[in-house]
């Protein structure tokens, strides 16, 4: 998952004919009106946390008295990706709202308070080591709040710790904490074509709080902080519960259909499917107007990032795009329980008619399409020690190399007629040619792997689709040397010997 930096927003204010004694009292007032929580207050100024919302995440709030001046500044805490302008809103709502409270305190209100003031400034105030150390606990309690349901965010916490729980269990039976092995992560509930289709079903929803090592645990738990941050609140706990499961399951399934024999683990397609949701909601009129443009263009990176990081192969995009592709539906599933907000009881009918639904949609749509996934692969391997005796997984990451080999090889095609001839020439035998022969060195490297038999079945085809694919690149170059078609029947022959072989490959192998 993608990360992003901390956002801040500061500026000096403080007007004119106000000493900083009286300055301090009407901030501390306005802080109060705001319902901000005051953490810290002495005769300098204070620090104070605004309150939790759907757009924030408690953002901390200070003023800074020093030489007659005053800064305020607002800034994220550490768990919000982007502000979003929230910072800036903050400082402009706590300067509207002191000019307010400045024109109608008389000067005895000014007086009177500062008196509570400074003994609570005599009270509290400590040295600079207990400070320190109280900035440290605070700091501690912050991180806390993440783990922690409370109302508005209740159910996020609760995935984050089934996740970190289900973790730290792989630890303590001896998993690897970088880099867990196939074996282990099969035992632990991937999901995996030959288990999942043999019986073990379960594994659909297992898979997605399952971790493959430390770093993928941390990324995906960042990401789920954040989106938990912005759209439960909104939605509530049925509804993002709900959202999740499912949408955990459709990318499970949406992997299982597209990957033979890749090991899926991880929240990302869930994740996904939450920012489906919101991205279906943020094309509504469900979310303030001013946000939401600023929202699509952060939510709307954040998805095609890391959907063409994917690309790279490694990664399970196919969970990605199950996710995504679900979320966006059961988004715009949700649309008419969140809209009918002024009767409580039609609310609720509509969000359980809703959640119900959803999900007999969702279910029976995954439910089909796990009909489709082929299932002679189950056949070949048995038990969890039939699979580990075989090299799966490294085969698995060489045929993603292969994958994108046959990419940059193909893209030779798509190029324009207008294409000038040398620059033609260069990119066939260059790209092309190089990137078939380049397929042809790995084919020769997995074969000495230990593999079952159906896949150096496979690996004899992808020669001959690679052989092939050499011959009649080579006849092109030919023909766009010598600007003729004298070469085109044969060039049409070899296509045709190539739709039969990707026909072959597109079919079970036994």
């Amino acid at each position: 998952m993608a990360f992003g930096l901390t956002r801040k927003f500061a500026m000096d204010f403080k007007p004119e004919n106000i000493t900083d004694e009286e300055f301090l009292k009407i901030a501390v007032a306005t802080a109060k009106k705001l319902d901000w929580n005051i953490s810290r207050l002495n005769v300098n100024g204070f620090i104070a946390h605004t309150k939790f919302s759907f757009s924030s995440f408690g953002e901390e709030f200070s003023i800074t008295i020093q030489d007659g001046k005053a800064e305020l500044k607002s800034e994220c805490v550490g768990t919000q990706m982007v502000d979003w302008g929230k910072n800036k809103e903050n400082t402009a709502f706590f300067i509207q709202c002191f000019e307010e409270l400045r024109k109608t305190m008389t000067e005895e209100e000014l007086a009177e308070p500062y008196d509570a003031l400074k003994a609570y400034v005599v009270l509290h105030e400590d040295n600079q080591a207990v400070k320190a150390s109280r900035t440290a606990m605070d700091k501690i309690k912050e991180f806390l709040f993440l783990f922690k349901p409370r109302a508005g965010y209740f159910v996020t916490p609760i995935l984050i710790d089934l996740n970190i729980l289900v973790f730290l269990l792989m630890i303590i039976s001896g998993v690897n904490v970088f880099m867990p092995d196939s074996d282990s992560l099969i035992i632990w509930g991937a999901n995996i074509r030959p288990f999942t289709t043999g019986g073990e079903w379960w594994r659909l929803l297992t898979n997605c709080f399952l971790h493959i090592g430390i770093v993928h645990l941390l990324m995906n738990m960042y990401a789920l902080v954040y989106i938990g941050v912005l759209l439960e609140p909104h939605l509530g706990k049925a509804r993002f519960a709900a959202a999740y499961l499912l949408t955990g399951i459709a990318a499970s399934v949406c992997s299982l259909w597209w990957h033979e024999l890749t090991i899926s683990a991880g929240a990302s397609g869930a994740i996904f499917g939450m920012y489906g949701v919101f991205l279906a909601m943020l094309t509504t009129n469900l979310i303030d107007k001013d946000s939401r443009k600023a929202l699509l263009v952060s939510i709307g990176i954040f998805v095609f990032y890391n959907l063409a990081y994917g690309m790279k192969g490694g990664i399970d995009n196919a969970a990605h795009i199950g996710g995504l592709v679900s979320g966006l539906i059961i988004g715009y599933g949700y649309y008419p329980s969140l809209r009918v907000k002024e009767d409580a009881y039609q609310e609720y009918d509509l969000k359980k008619i809703s959640i119900g639904i959803l999900s007999f949609v969702i279910l029976f749509s995954c439910y089909l399409v796990y009909l489709q996934v082929p299932k002679d692969v189950e056949k070949r391997f048995l038990t969890h020690q039939d699979l580990k005796k075989y090299d799966i997984t490294n085969y698995d990451k060489k045929m993603y190399e292969f994958m994108s080999s046959e990419r940059e090889a193909l893209s030779v095609l798509r190029l324009p007629k207008e294409t000038p001839k040398e620059q033609m020439l260069y990119e066939i035998k260059n790209r092309g040619i190089y990137y078939w022969n380049d397929n042809i060195r790995l084919i020769y490297e997995v074969e000495k792997y230990n593999l079952p038999p159906f896949l150096h079945q496979r690996n004899r085809i992808l020669f001959d689709y690679c052989t092939l694919r050499i011959k009649s690149y080579e006849l092109l170059y030919k023909s766009v040397e010598n600007g003729t078609d004298l070469f085109q029947p044969q060039i049409e022959d070899l296509n045709k010997q190539i739709e039969k072989i990707i026909k072959k490959l597109s079919e079970k192998v036994s």
